[in-house]
This record gives C-alpha cells, structure tokens and sequence, in this order.
C-alpha cells in the first residue's frame, strides 16, 4: 500500500506539468478566443455551464450531507420510516429542473441566431471571399478576387470579415477552426458557409473533424491571420508559382492522398467551385443548408 501511494505521489506533478502544457496550446483551446465568433461562443458555453451548476453542486453539496448526517453512528439523526410525500420537496425538485430548461433554452435560441454562420461580419474592412472544397483527405482553397489556389493553407487578412463558402467533393466533411469559432458541414452538392474574423495576426490549427476515412487524422491546414500588406505580398508569391490548377491538375489533386503538403496554383479553372457542387446536384440549383436555403450556380458563387 505504501508503495502505491508513493508511486501516486511522484505521478501527481507530472500530472500538472501536463495539464499545463495543454493549456498552452492556443490552436486547440475553444476556450481562448482570438475572434467575435469564438469569443461568443465561449461565453455561450460558460453561461451554460454555469447556469446547470445551480443542479450540480447542490446534488454534490446534499450527497456528502446525506452520508454525514444519515452514517450508522450517528444516533441523532432522525428516522421517519413513515414519511412518503412532502409537497415542498415536489415542488422543489420540479421548479429547479424547468428553470434549468428554460434558462439554457433561452440561451441557446438567442445565440443560436446571433452566432447564425451565414450571417456576415459588420466591418469597416472589406470581407475576403474563399471557396473551400474538401477532398480525400486534404482542403483546397479558392480564392475568387485574386483567382489563386492553395491546397492546406489558409491566408487572410487579420481585423477583416473572412467569408468562407464550403463544399464536398468526396464524403462529408466538418471545416473547424477552433481559435477562431464555427464548425459547419461539407456535403457534396450542397453549399454552407461560415464567416469569421480574427482580431489580430496569429496562427491557428484547422481541421476536418468529421471522420472521413484512412487520412482523416492528417486531414489538418494551418490558418494564419496577417496584416494586409503581408496578405497582399502572399498573394503575390502564390501568383508567382509555375503551378495552374487546371481540369487535368484537379483531377489528379482530387484522388486521395495523406498528409498532403501544401500547394500553390496560380490560377484555376473558372467556375471549379461550381462545377464540383454540380457533380452531385444536376438540376442546376443546390441547398446552402439544411434548412434549405437555396443558390443558383450561375450565381455569385460560380467562382
């Protein structure tokens, strides 16, 4: 026993040596918000925690009171062998489950509209469109203004609207960038969207993190918010690559591949984006969501 108890004891500041390293590790942490959206959504879960911390602590608060109060040596606790119904403990019992519903209900129907994805960021600063395709297993970015690919690699200007519209050219996908908040569905044939902004320049992990086969686990793309003239200076040094990504370059970067390294075309076909959503959905119009929000190819979105 003692040898256990001392084994227990030198694992114990391993323990908070580890716990602190994985507070450190910003690109993962929901809770160290660097934008308006991930910032709001960690507010919406710490208020829902707290709000069911009104049934929590008092169920542990009453478990150990019960097991001092009614242990076998205490004499003086009472004994009603008799007692069945008590209308006030009903009502308690009762009150403090429906309050709980309607306090987290009431959250979430506000925040669920306020944090809606499609809803665009307000911003002095122009929004930056990207088109994001998921594919077997790795992201492919498009970028319509400055008509540029990138495969793994997400750039965009720091205090600016970042508009990502997303699609599928596989199997579903879910596009999250915990840092920045927001995780939405890739479907094949069908349109969603997320906005975003990050307050300042940083780096953040991305990833696909709905199971989507063998490479799923290095299905990840590095995020970086930077200021506009280095934004403006990437773009450059992606126009610059000896890479298009044309009709024959998208089909071999559609067949599946593992830990794909990241990849610059500076240029692609017109109307990829579109194209890759009417592979699925031939009638010419497609679902932006499940609530069936609906978009024509020919659209602002073709691109």
């Amino acid at each position: 026993m003692g040898t256990s108890r001392s084994f227990l004891r030198a694992l114990l500041p391993l323990g908070f040596v580890l716990l602190a390293a994985g507070c450190g590790v910003r690109d993962s942490a929901i809770l160290d918000p660097a934008g308006p959206i991930a910032s709001d959504q960690r507010d919406l879960i710490v208020r829902t925690s707290a709000i069911m911390l009104i049934v929590v602590v008092p169920v542990i608060v009453m478990t150990l009171w019960f097991a001092w109060r009614f242990r076998e040596s205490n004499d003086d606790a009472p004994y009603t062998p008799e007692w069945s119904y008590s209308g006030k403990v009903d009502a308690v019992t009762w009150a403090i489950p429906i309050m709980i519903v309607a306090g987290v209900g009431y959250h979430a129907w506000v925040f669920t509209h306020s944090l809606d994805p499609y809803k665009p960021i307000a911003s002095k600063e122009k929004t930056l469109e990207v088109r994001a395709i998921a594919q077997d297993w790795k992201w492919l970015f498009l970028y319509p203004d400055q008509n540029i690919a990138v495969v793994n690699e997400l750039v965009f200007p720091s205090g600016a609207p970042l508009s990502i519209k997303i699609t599928s050219d596989t199997v579903m996908n879910s596009f999250f960038i915990p840092g920045l908040g927001g995780q939405i569905y890739a479907m094949a044939g069908m349109r969603t969207e997320l906005n975003l902004l990050a307050y300042e320049p940083g780096d953040f992990l991305g990833r696909n993190v709905q199971y989507s086969g063998a490479g799923f686990s290095d299905q990840r793309f590095k995020a970086h918010a930077v200021k506009r003239d280095a934004f403006d200076a990437w773009v450059e040094k992606v126009r610059k690559s000896s890479d298009a990504l044309d009709a024959s370059a998208y089909d071999r970067l559609a067949k599946p591949s593992e830990d794909h390294p990241v990849t610059y075309y500076s240029s692609y076909m017109p109307g990829l984006f579109s194209a890759t959503i009417g592979k699925y959905n031939p009638y010419g119009m497609f679902a932006a969501n499940s609530v069936c929000r609906v978009a024509n190819l020919d659209g602002p979105y073709a691109r």
